[in-house]
C-alpha cells in the first residue's frame, strides 16, 4: 500500500493515462460532550481541538496540487473542509453522497458501559451485523460513495481532490476497493479523526490506497486507531456506529 506522500498527481509521460489523487478525510473532532451518537443530526459542530485538526490538514495539503474541495452537508464536514478550499483558493462544494450511514440509535447514547445492549427493545435492530440491522446497509454506502469517488475523480483529473466525510462510509468504501468483507469489528478501523485515505487513479482504474495522519498528535489517545472504547470518553461518538 503505498502512501498518499509519495502519490504524485499529474499527467504521466510517454503517452500513460492521467494520475488523479481523490482524499478522502474523515472530520475533526465534535463538541459533544453528552456523548450523543449525533449521526445526521444537524447543529453538532467541530470543537475548538477538532478546528485545530482542520487547519493542521489544511497546512499539510497547501503545498498538493489540489483543484477540488467538497464535504458532506453535515456542519462538522463543512467546518473541517472549509480551512482546506480557502488554502487552495476554491469555493467549497457540497456532495450529499458523502453524508454519514444511516443509524437507527441516532440521537441516543449508545456507549461502553451504558447497558444499551441489555435493553430489549434495542434486540431487534442488533440481529444481523453483516448488513447491519442498525442502519445503512454497507452496499448502499459503497455504491454512494465510488459515486462521490468517480465525480471528483471527473472534477480534478490530472491533479488532486479532497472530499470530507465520516468514518463508516470511508472505511467501508475502502474495504471494497481493497477486497475485504465490508462487515468488520469497529475498534479496527484504521480511520482516525482527521486522517487521509487517498485513492490514486490511473485513467479510471484505482491503483493505490494510501493512509496518513497530519494530526495524529492532537487526536486523544482514546480516539485513535485501535484503541479500546473507555466509559465516559464519549464513546457515543461513533466507534461502534460511525461518525
Amino acid at each position: 500500500m503505498s502512501s498518499p506522500e509519495n502519490s504524485t498527481a499529474g499527467t504521466a509521460g510517454n503517452g500513460a493515462q492521467d494520475i488523479t489523487v481523490v482524499h478522502l478525510m474523515r472530520h475533526g473532532e465534535v463538541e459533544n460532550p453528552e456523548g450523543i451518537l449525533y449521526g445526521r443530526l444537524p447543529g453538532y459542530h467541530l470543537s475548538e481541538l477538532g478546528r485545530k485538526m482542520a487547519e493542521r490538514v489544511a497546512e499539510h495539503l497547501s503545498s498538493r496540487d489540489v483543484t477540488h474541495v467538497c464535504a458532506s452537508p453535515l456542519e462538522r464536514a463543512q467546518e473541517t473542509a472549509t480551512p482546506i478550499a480557502k488554502a487552495h483558493g476554491l469555493d467549497l462544494a457540497t456532495d450529499a453522497r458523502l453524508i454519514e450511514a444511516e443509524n437507527v440509535f441516532q440521537g441516543k447514547t449508545f456507549g461502553v458501559g451504558d447497558g444499551a445492549l441489555q435493553r430489549p427493545e434495542n434486540w431487534k435492530h442488533l440481529v444481523n451485523p453483516f448488513r447491519p440491522s442498525w442502519g445503512e446497509p454497507y452496499v448502499d454506502q459503497v455504491v454512494r460513495m465510488m459515486g462521490a469517488l468517480d465525480a471528483a475523480k471527473e472534477r480534478a483529473r490530472g491533479h488532486e481532490a479532497v472530499l470530507v466525510s465520516h468514518q463508516l462510509p470511508i472505511w467501508i468504501v475502502r474495504s471494497y476497493v481493497e477486497r475485504r468483507r465490508l462487515w468488520h469489528d469497529p475498534r479496527k478501523r484504521q480511520c482516525t479523526l482527521a486522517s487521509l485515505t487517498s485513492f490514486t487513479y490511473q485513467g479510471d482504474r484505482i491503483v493505490s490506497v494510501g493512509y496518513s495522519e497530519p494530526a495524529i498528535d492532537l487526536v486523544p489517545a482514546h480516539l485513535r486507531a485501535g484503541a479500546r472504547p473507555q466509559k465516559g470518553k464519549g464513546t457515543a461518538q461513533g466507534k461502534a456506529f460511525g461518525a
